[in-house]
């Protein structure tokens, strides 16, 4: 966002071919770290159509459609299918707890309204109140034909689950960066999280090391991706990272006031030398690269 709330289409298509020029292998398009809840539809549509645009089909577009009600997630989802993303997904409803079956016809609504690409649930319990339990997606996996998998976001003691997931024939990205080596171990295709959107680099030489087999190397390279994942601990701290790299002033939505923020932001910059060294290392000059 820029100093006016709006949405920040220049600085949006920096952060997105930084990550492509360092690896990444897709995107979760504004997810947690993106507030997507809190912009209007609008924005989230738009945002839809730069990723699709910037993308260029070199990397896979998975957009977040999540909604409090059916009917905006399922307006969100046919515009970003109509955008020409690879992939959708959603958080499940908020507020007001849905029952397991209005769950199941959420998700094939969102998946309908979208042609059937691919859809992905966003188990998110600590956000949405709501635990995507094996057992639940069991239940959406039987009727919704579109399902394709899950970001698994649940509390650390959760990971063993992802075992379960994969078990089931879904494809399972873990929400937590911290964690991408024990879950991939256990069957995960890879790490959907803030910190490697400011950061990528040594989470793509972990997803390497791990699939050239090099666990060794690999265990070294997850104690560096916690490292950097401990100097941010909110989604805003991320975007302030970002936007301290791309010269702007920190930008917050409310309630997150601009006091806050700053501090965040200024708490990040006085941690060690050395992690700061390392951030800044992965993050200040590719960011200053113009797109294409």
């Amino acid at each position: 966002m820029d100093e006016s709330g709006a949405l920040d289409e220049n600085a949006f298509r920096h952060v997105y071919e930084y990550n492509v020029q360092a690896g990444v292998h897709g995107f979760w398009i504004a997810g947690g770290t993106g507030e997507s809840v809190m912009i209007a539809d609008e924005e989230n549509m738009r945002m839809a159509e730069i990723a699709a645009e910037q993308n260029k089909g070199r990397v896979t577009n998975i957009m977040h459609v999540g909604a409090i009600t059916t009917a905006r997630a399922c307006a969100l989802a046919e515009h970003a299918a109509k955008c020409g993303v690879e992939s959708i997904c959603a958080v499940p409803p908020f507020f007001y707890k849905p029952s397991v079956e209005a769950l199941v016809e959420h998700y094939r609504a969102i998946g309908e309204a979208s042609g059937g690409i691919p859809l992905f649930v966003y188990n998110l319990p600590g956000s949405t109140g709501t635990v995507l339990t094996p057992g639940l997606m069991r239940r959406i996996q039987e009727g919704v034909p579109s399902l394709k998998g899950l970001k698994h976001s649940s509390s650390d003691s959760q990971v063993g689950l992802v075992s379960s997931y994969v078990g089931m024939g879904l494809t399972c990205f873990i929400g937590n960066g911290r964690l991408m080596l024990p879950a991939m171990i256990m069957g995960a295709q890879g790490c959907i999280d803030g910190p490697p959107c400011m950061a990528p680099d040594p989470w793509v030489k972990l997803y390497d090391a791990i699939m050239g087999g090099d666990i060794e190397l690999a265990k070294t390279l997850q104690e560096e991706c916690a490292e950097v994942s401990n100097l941010v601990v909110t989604p805003h701290g991320c975007k302030g990272t970002l936007d301290d790299f791309l010269g702007r002033l920190p930008c917050a939505l409310m309630p997150l006031n601009g006091e806050t923020f700053f501090l965040q932001t200024s708490s990040l910059r006085s941690r060690k030398q050395s992690s700061r060294r390392a951030l800044a290392s992965s993050v200040a000059h590719p960011v200053c690269r113009r797109c294409p």
